[in-house]
C-alpha cells in the first residue's frame, strides 16, 4: 500500500501500524455516492481501483465534474485538515474499490510527521493551482477549446488502449459535457465536428484521438 501514492513514503514503522489498524476498504458500485457536498468530513480517501468523478451541484441539479480520478489518487484530505464540511460531491464512475482513514487518524500524522506535512502542504497547493487553471479555462475559453482540453485531460489521466489511439475511458457524453461545462447537445456537436476535421474517431462511447498536437492548439487557443 506504501508505494501506491508517495504521500505515505515518509511514515515511520510505527505510522504505517497505526494506518494498517485503522485504514477500511470499501467498494462501491456504479454510480454509488461517496460522500455530498455538505457532508460531514468523516474521512480522507485514496482510490485504490475504478474511477471515481469530483463534481458540484449547480442550478437544476446539473453536475460539473471538477476531477475525474485515476487509482492512487487522494481526496476529501483537505475538508479534513480544516474540519469542514466536504465541498464537493464523489460518487464511482465505475465499480471502485476506496481506503479511507477517519479524520482524527490522519489529522493526528500530520500534526506527528513534519515530512508528512510538508509533502501535504504541497499536495494542497497544487490542487489549488490546478483548480485556479480550471475556473479561468472554464470562464474565459470557448466551446472548442473547452471540449479539446477535456479531451486531453482524459488522455492524460487514463492514457491510451492497447491501439494507441482509443482513451482508456468510456465517458458518457453527458459526463463530457459536464467536464466542459457545456450543454450535452453542444459537446455531441462539437465532437462531430472534430471528428470532421479528422481529429478524433468516433465509435459509439469510444473516442480515438487522431491529431493530438491539433488538439492541444486548440486547447491552447482557447
Amino acid at each position: 500500500m506504501w508505494e501506491l501514492n508517495a504521500l505515505w513514503s515518509s511514515l515511520t514503522v510505527g505510522e504505517r501500524q497505526y494506518v494498517e489498524q485503522h485504514v477500511e476498504l470499501v467498494r462501491y458500485a456504479k454510480n454509488e455516492i461517496i460522500h455530498h457536498d455538505g457532508d460531514d468530513s468523516q474521512y480522507m480517501w485514496m482510490l485504490l481501483h475504478g474511477k471515481v468523478r469530483i463534481y458540484k451541484e449547480g442550478i437544476g441539479q446539473r453536475q460539473q465534474i471538477i476531477r475525474l480520478l485515476k487509482p492512487y489518487d487522494i481526496f476529501g484530505y483537505r475538508a479534513c485538515i480544516a474540519n469542514e464540511p466536504y465541498n464537493s460531491s464523489a460518487s464511482a464512475f465505475e465499480e471502485s474499490v476506496v481506503f479511507r482513514l477517519e479524520r482524527e487518524h490522519f489529522n493526528q500524522l500530520v500534526r506527528s510527521n513534519g515530512k508528512l506535512c510538508y509533502d501535504v502542504m504541497l499536495m494542497m497547493a497544487k490542487d489549488l493551482a490546478i483548480s485556479e487553471i480550471q475556473t479561468v479555462n472554464l470562464t474565459q475559453k470557448h466551446i472548442r477549446g473547452r471540449l479539446a482540453e477535456s479531451l486531453l485531460l482524459l488522455l492524460k489521466n487514463y492514457g491510451y488502449e492497447e491501439d494507441g489511439r482509443t482513451i482508456a475511458m468510456l465517458l458518457p457524453r453527458e459526463d463530457l459535457a459536464n467536464m466542459s461545462n457545456m450543454t450535452t447537445s453542444n459537446a455531441i456537436r462539437t465532437l462531430s465536428q472534430f471528428a470532421q476535421e479528422g481529429l478524433i474517431a468516433i465509435n459509439g462511447r469510444h473516442i480515438q484521438i487522431l491529431a493530438e498536437k491539433e488538439l492541444e492548439h486548440i486547447s491552447r487557443l482557447g
